[in-house]
């Protein structure tokens, strides 16, 4: 007869537990893995299956014709892609710079011990909070060629300012978009910087004091290798985030005057939900996905070369 072994309930109830504990974190992260795919993945994948179709829903609800690559050639013929993808590189380059240049700043004058420095640090979110196309509502007003704040404060300073208005020069009408993301977005960078230097052991600081080291070696020889990792990941965050600026082109400008302020974020729109062209704009969706995932991976393989995990 042969031998069986016969588990007793309650070695089965510790088996299912010990396997519960052991899968505990990818259960956990299931549910987020499945929202993602569903929300990222499959529109990616329509998105590519459509760019390579003929199809405008002014003229028909389904695909008319596979045409190839022909969407994508005629996405980088078109010169308003190409204007918008050089504003697109210019306010991401250049606000990412700005915001983490002007947000170190703001952080090391948070680390004084000044007073009303806690009532400062809550008002320094509050920008933050805000959504973009109220914030673009805003600074709209703040333009007005007939009374806007920043208006004056500019002609008060004996600045000229265009005859058709700040956001109406082709001239001023980008650097206007900057220096409203800007406004928005430096104080994250001053906030999530300053926790990372608070973070910074103490006694590293007053070893280095004790040395003579200046507070510019202190700075970028201590505090800034120290917080590299988190600078490098909120900065990189941040350039994808200024990548897809949509909203307050949208509100301020609408893309002019002519290309001037226009964006890839604005021109999907345009293409998709202006003029239906679901074949051009799924082009230019891929093509704006490979630009910003070519950028991000050199920027992370330069960033990180030298680190140790």
């Amino acid at each position: 007869m042969p031998f069986t072994t016969v588990r007793s309930p309650h070695a089965l109830g510790l088996g299912r537990k010990s396997f519960v504990r052991k899968n505990l974190p990818y259960l956990l992260i299931a549910p987020s893995v499945v929202m993602l795919l569903a929300l990222i993945a499959y529109p990616l994948l329509f998105a590519l299956r459509s760019s390579f179709y003929f199809w405008n829903l002014q003229i028909g609800p389904q695909p008319l014709a596979f045409v190839g690559v022909e969407n994508y050639v005629q996405a980088f013929n078109a010169f308003d892609f190409r204007a918008s993808l050089g504003n697109t590189l210019i306010l991401s380059t250049m606000g990412t710079a700005i915001e983490f240049g002007l947000g170190l700043t703001i952080a090391l004058i948070l680390l004084k011990a000044l007073p009303g420095m806690n009532v400062v640090r809550a008002l320094l979110i509050l920008p933050t909070t805000i959504a973009p196309i109220v914030v673009g509502f805003l600074f709209r007003y703040l333009y007005d060629p007939g009374g806007g704040l920043l208006v004056w404060v500019l002609q008060s300073l004996w600045l000229p300012v265009p005859a058709q208005g700040i956001l109406g020069s082709p001239s001023t009408a980008l650097a206007a978009i900057l220096f409203v993301d800007i406004w928005q977005w430096t104080p994250f960078f001053a906030i999530v910087l300053y926790a990372s230097l608070l973070a910074v052991p103490d006694e590293i600081i007053e070893a280095a004091r004790l040395d003579r080291a200046s507070p510019w070696t202190i700075l970028f020889r201590i505090k800034l290798p120290l917080i590299k990792r988190t600078a490098i990941i909120i900065v990189m965050l941040r350039f994808m985030q200024i990548f897809n600026t949509f909203d307050t082109v949208l509100v301020l400008t609408r893309g002019g005057p002519g290309t001037s302020t226009r964006t890839l974020g604005y021109s999907l729109y345009e293409q998709g939900l202006v003029n239906f062209n679901i074949g051009l704009v799924s082009a230019m969706t891929w093509i704006t996905v490979l630009i910003v995932n070519i950028i991000v991976a050199l920027y992370v393989f330069v960033a990180f070369r030298h680190e140790e995990w």
